[in-house]
């Protein structure tokens, strides 16, 4: 059962940016004897300064709403940190000194503040160094425990927080298993921490000689069915393989008292899961069994389902046995036919919920039930009791009480959304609707209800005092630009009151209500030029302006001054377009006259050219320039358009990729136009960059247009034929739509690439579809067709760059592209010669 996610109050962080204090500067110049190329350089110091700039703490709300934990957030991890040994197996990655899911970023620090003011307290006794990797708050709010990963002693450690005395101490002595889970979770009583242990005297991984014992088959069926297969990376590729994730995985149940003793739960076996009841008797346990797959991760093998004793850990009921899963019928609204999104319902002392699809799973099936939703109570006997039948697909349930839960249900394909009240202690009684809408459209959300910790725990909707309504809180999206909100939500009227607006010149985010009348409001506050900071505000009251909890100062104030302006123009066809312009401190377009300007933009998929038009985000958001996005080049003297919106439109029947490239170049050419038309951007020095799906996009418009000088590709997938069973939103296979995916595939349109592009992929990348070779056959297509390109490969880097080595020295190639390119390059070019 998830725990709540409320609780978690993070400031909003840049992609990756876990930044701290500098780590000793890569080396300006290769060393005696090695080759330029060779080394990691360094890039303008006003660009080293923006990756070493401070990180505000990330932050967790108590259960009670009164106490704030901060975690201090840690500088980037060096090169030698990431590349540790790493095992890629199954579809996850995992360090084997730890046993634990590798990652190199943790807190750093612990401390605590009243969220009624008072001074904040650093915990005592913590381990040091400190990387804390995860914490929970015990449900009576006495004891925080966390995970502190100590690879130097190759273990996860399971410490405990005395929260009154402000004291940290390490628990037990056994190391915890975090491959497949933190390793740990609160029982509902607060004295007791369901655990996974490393088992005990479990040896060595299983060693390989490198010598094959012969070769790997895989062999289908004559007459299958046609089914989706995305491409992963990281899969099993032999036995060894297997062998190796086996022992890895492999974890003992065991519950850790206060005191530290320990009392294992039955046998270790390969558990994905285990979460106990809210009344602390059973538990819920997940494990996966062999036939594994060369093909799918872990998450599609072969899983066993059951209901396990709390003092035992002996299984006292078996919920099921699902078949591993190598592909789903076609489309993204396809799902796995059985018990699916199985989990406890908060409110009840043991029952299990879960859906189950009545369409075999298959959305080209005609179907006017696709999804049924299950109930079933301790001690199980009898048949599960049926909820509610779903006319999409269920996406979850959120618990209040035996008169009241809230169940939404999703269809991708239409991108249609609905939330249905329940009476879970009444499954005769008739469900109510209370939206039926598009998830398209940000103005008409009504936001996402509030949920508050209940005495084991849990995550409940937070109810009005009478428990006749809800607090619903949402992005507020309008044409101005993101206003967050908080409603008191009548369940009887359906009307909404409105108790908070977030209020120019501000953007304030409600985090959650701190008492449940809806008088006292948790929220962060910032504006262009104040950084996110935290703040009470007492809704009751006629005072408006809210109380203080941090002053967190500005991470980068050298570039305090830059302007912002969120501006909206035109595409060709008629579709409003959205992005926000950035100039340089002090910078005159009269005076001054057009820059060289970077676009950094993302393509996304819709069914509406109304949604599409929608504003996103908000003209005054924190200008939070970090090393990952394109505004650390401001200081370099470029304007920057950061996000213009390029919508992929396909209402009725058309699909949204078959006019991809055109729609791609309308949206590029409208955005040129704008910051040429203001006179701020110089058309003959324009650069296009993105990351990821916004690195595919940037080599299309490279193809199909002359509309900009060079670009900067990161992380991208050009070949559509290696991702043959559907990408981003497309839901088709290759076979079924083969013109679109040649025509969308840079790679097919190489010899059309006639301006400088910069392609950079971490060698290591896990994400799907964007294959390190995407990058590698892209450069070498263009090399040999005579085309300008520069390929740059991470080492031990993964899609999102981790070391601050890579991060300084992808600066460093995407400053000299921009420089030699860009902003020095000649008036004449083949773009503007053609």
């Amino acid at each position: 059962m998830a725990r709540p996610a409320l609780r978690f109050l993070a400031i909003p962080l840049a992609f990756a940016a876990l930044m701290g204090a500098p780590q000793a500067l890569a080396q300006e110049a290769p060393a005696a004897g090695a080759p330029a190329e060779s080394t990691y350089r360094l890039p303008p110091p006003e660009l080293q300064a923006i990756v070493d700039a401070p990180q505000a703490p990330q932050m967790d709300l108590s259960p009670r709403r009164d106490l704030l934990a901060f975690i201090e957030t840690p500088s980037l991890p060096g090169i030698d940190v990431v590349a540790q040994p790493e095992l890629r197996l199954a579809g996850t990655r995992i360090n084997p000194r730890t046993w634990s899911y590798s990652r190199f970023s943790f807190g750093t620090d612990l401390s605590i503040k009243p969220v009624d003011g008072g001074a904040e307290r650093q915990v005592q006794g913590l381990p040091q160094p400190l990387a804390l990797a995860a914490m929970e708050w015990s449900p009576d709010q006495r004891h925080i425990a966390f995970t502190h990963v100590d690879n130097r002693a190759g273990a996860v450690e399971l410490w405990l927080v005395d929260v009154q005395a402000l004291s940290a101490r390490r628990l037990t002595s056994q190391p915890l298993n975090a491959v497949s889970t933190s390793g740990f979770s609160w029982m509902p009583d607060g004295e007791r921490l369901l655990v996974l242990l490393r088992p005990a005297g479990h040896g060595p991984a299983p060693a390989s000689d490198g010598v094959p014992t012969g070769p790997n088959i895989q062999e289908t069926g004559p007459g299958g069915e046609v089914t989706q297969l995305r491409t992963y990376q990281d899969l099993l590729a032999n036995e060894h393989d297997a062998r190796v994730f086996e022992h890895y995985l492999r974890s003992q149940p065991a519950l850790v008292s206060l005191d530290g003793s320990v009392t294992p739960l039955g046998a270790a076996d390969l558990f994905l899961s285990v979460s106990p009841s809210p009344n602390g008797e059973l538990l819920l346990s997940q494990r996966i069994e062999r036939p594994f797959s060369y093909l799918v991760p872990y998450w599609s093998f072969p899983r066993r389902i059951e209901v396990r004793d709390s003092a035992s850990g002996d299984v006292v009921h078996e919920v099921a046995a699902l078949p591993l899963v190598e592909g789903l019928p076609v489309g993204r609204d396809a799902v796995a036919t059985g018990v699916r999104r199985i989990d406890w319902r908060a409110d009840a002392p043991a029952t299990l919920v879960w859906a189950e699809a009545q369409d075999g799973g298959d959305p080209a099936v005609e179907a006017e039930v696709r999804d049924s939703l299950f109930a079933h109570a301790a001690p199980f006997e009898g048949e599960p009791v049926k909820l509610m039948d779903l006319g999409y697909r269920f996406r979850n349930a959120t618990w209040g009480n035996g008169e009241l839960a809230l169940v939404d249900e999703f269809w991708w394909h239409d991108r249609q959304t609905r939330q249905w009240r329940i009476f879970p202690d009444e499954p005769g009684r008739a469900p109510e609707l209370l939206f039926d809408r598009s998830s398209e459209d940000r103005y008409n959300d009504p936001g996402r209800p509030l949920l508050v910790t209940d005495a084991a725990g849990n995550a409940r909707l937070m109810t009005t005092p009478d428990g006749n309504g809800l607090y619903l809180s949402g992005q507020g999206a309008s044409p101005e630009g993101d206003r967050p909100f908080v409603d008191r939500f009548d369940l009887a009227t359906r009307e909404s009151t409105r108790l908070f607006h977030s209020r120019p010149p501000y953007l304030e985010r409600p985090a959650t209500l701190l008492d449940d009348a809806g008088t006292r409001l948790l929220l962060t506050r910032e504006s262009p030029v104040e950084p996110t900071n935290v703040y009470v505000l007492d809704l009751a009251g006629d005072e408006r302006e809210p109380a203080a909890l941090t002053a967190f100062p500005h991470p980068t104030p050298q570039l305090r001054d830059v302007s912002k302006e969120q501006i909206r123009y035109k595409r060709a066809d008629g579709v409003d377009l959205t992005a926000t312009l950035y100039l340089p401190a002090g910078y005159d377009a009269e005076r001054d006259g057009p820059l060289p300007t970077l676009m950094w933009a993302y393509p996304r998929e819709f069914r509406s050219a109304d949604a599409a038009s929608q504003v996103t985000g908000s003209p005054h958001a924190f200008n939070r320039i970090s090393y990952w996005g394109p505004l650390g080049f401001l200081a370099r003297g470029y304007a920057v358009l950061d996000g213009p919106t390029m919508p992929i439109v396909g209402e009725g029947d058309a699909e949204p990729n078959d006019t991809y490239v055109e729609q791609l170049v309308a949206s590029a050419q409208a955005a040129v136009d704008e910051v040429v038309r203001r006179g701020v951007a110089d058309p003959d020095r324009i650069a296009i960059g993105g990351h990821s799906y916004g690195a595919f996009m940037t080599a299309n418009l490279l193809a199909h247009s002359d509309l900009f000088r060079a670009g900067i590709a990161r992380s991208g997938a050009y070949n559509r034929t290696l991702t043959p069973f559907g990408f981003q939103a497309e839901e088709r296979n290759y076979w079924d739509a083969k013109e679109t995916y040649l025509t969308m595939s840079p790679f097919h349109h190489a010899d059309l690439v006639d301006e400088p592009i910069l392609l950079i992929h971490g060698e290591d990348d896990n994400n799907s579809g964007t294959y390190p070779m995407q990058s590698e056959r892209m450069f070498a297509a263009i090399k040999g067709l005579g085309g300008q390109a520069r390929l740059v490969m991470l080492p031990r880097e993964s899609h999102g760059y981790r070391a601050r080595e890579s991060i300084l020295h992808m600066l460093y190639e995407t400053d000299a592209w921009l420089e030699e390119h860009v902003k020095q390059a000649p008036a004449t070019w083949p773009g503007n010669a053609r």
